[in-house]
C-alpha cells in the first residue's frame, strides 16, 4: 500500500504541490493513502481526488485575506523582495477583545469549504484507502490523527482547518471541550502514522532542506522573535520525527523516499506571496524531475 506524506510548512506547500505534480501526473503514482500535517491537510485531499489542476490554481493565488481574518502581519515591497512585520494595531486590537492569539484564521475555515467540496469528500471515501490529517490536543497533551472515514463532511473540513492554525499567530479552535491546533506543534511530518496503517512504500515530502544548519537573522521586536522561536523548535520536531519515520521503515520494511527542498525557501511561511508560491510550484516538479532521472542513470 503506498502513500504520501506531506509536511507543514505554510506557504512553502506550494512546493509539495510541485513534486506531488510530478509524482502523480508524470510518474503516474497511484497512491492509497495520503496524510498531512497543517500545509499538508490542505493538500492531501486535493490530491486524493486527483485534482492537481484545481489545486494549483488554490496554492498559487491565495493571498493573505484568503488565511486570515485578522492577520498579525503586515507584508511590505522592497525591490522584488518581501519584508514582514508585525502588525501591532491588529496584536492590540485583540489583547483588547480578550483573545489569546495575535490572529484569527476564520477566513480560511471557510476557504476550505469552498475549495473542498463535498463531492470530492464522497469521491475520496469511495476510492481511496484513507486521507489523514494531524491536530495537537493541547488540553491532553497529545497528537491526533483524524480520519476522512471516522468524520462527516463538515467535521473533516474542520479538523483540515484546525490541523493549520499556526498560534499564536491563527486560531485557537475547540472541539468536545478540547483546545486544539496545529498538528505540527506535536508532529510535522506523519511518516510513523503512514506505516503504523499499513503503507509498504511511502513518498514524504518535507518542507525544509535536508542540511538546515543556517544563519539566521532573529526578530528585533518580541513578536517577530517568537516567530523564530517557534520556527527554531518546528525544525527540532521535524528532524525527530524524520529520524523516528527512517527506524519506523526500516524495522518494518518499508520503502521510504524523502523529499526535500533544494534550499531554504523562506523565513515566514505565513505569508502568501503569488509570484514565490508559482516560482516554488515549478522548483518542487523540477525538483522531483531531477532526483527521479538522477536515481534512474545511477541503477
Amino acid at each position: 500500500m503506498k502513500a504520501l506524506v506531506i509536511s507543514g510548512g505554510g506557504s512553502k506547500g506550494a512546493f509539495a504541490g510541485g513534486v506531488a505534480h510530478y509524482l502523480m501526473k508524470d510518474l503516474g503514482r497511484d497512491y492509497d493513502m495520503f496524510l498531512g500535517t497543517s500545509t499538508g491537510s490542505l493538500l492531501v485531499p486535493h490530491l486524493a481526488a486527483h485534482d492537481i489542476g484545481k489545486l494549483y490554481n488554490i496554492f498559487t493565488n491565495v493571498q493573505q485575506h484568503d488565511i486570515f481574518s485578522v492577520s498579525p502581519f503586515v507584508q511590505r515591497k522592497k525591490g522584488d523582495r518581501e519584508f514582514v512585520s508585525i502588525d501591532f494595531v491588529n496584536s492590540l486590537w485583540q489583547f483588547i477583545r480578550m483573545k489569546r492569539t495575535f490572529g484569527e484564521s476564520k477566513s480560511l475555515k471557510r476557504n476550505i469549504r469552498r475549495n473542498f467540496t463535498k463531492e470530492e469528500y464522497d469521491k475520496i471515501r469511495a476510492t481511496k484507502e484513507d486521507v489523514v490529517v494531524t491536530v495537537s490536543n493541547l488540553s491532553m497533551n497529545r497528537v491526533e490523527y483524524k480520519s476522512i472515514r471516522e468524520y462527516s463532511y463538515e467535521e473533516f473540513c474542520n479538523w483540515i482547518w484546525i490541523s493549520c492554525n499556526y498560534i499564536p499567530f491563527m486560531s485557537l479552535a475547540k472541539v468536545d471541550g478540547y483546545e486544539y491546533a496545529d498538528g505540527g506543534l506535536g508532529c510535522v511530518i506523519p511518516i510513523r502514522e503512514a506505516i503504523l496503517r499499513g503503507a509498504t512504500e511511502v513518498d514524504a515530502v518535507v518542507l525544509e532542506a535536508e542540511q538546515m544548519e543556517r544563519s539566521k537573522v532573529l526578530g528585533k521586536n518580541p513578536f517577530s522573535l517568537m516567530l523564530n522561536l517557534f520556527g527554531h523548535l518546528l525544525d527540532q520536531v521535524e528532524k525527530n520525527d524524520i529520524v523516528i519515520g527512517k527506524l519506523a521503515a526500516k524495522n518494518k520494511g518499508v520503502k521510504l523516499n524523502l523529499y526535500y527542498t533544494p534550499t531554504n525557501l523562506t523565513e515566514n511561511s505565513l505569508i502568501f506571496s503569488k509570484r514565490l508560491m508559482t516560482k516554488w510550484w515549478a522548483q518542487g516538479y523540477e525538483y522531483a524531475k531531477a532526483k527521479h532521472e538522477s536515481s534512474t542513470t545511477a541503477e
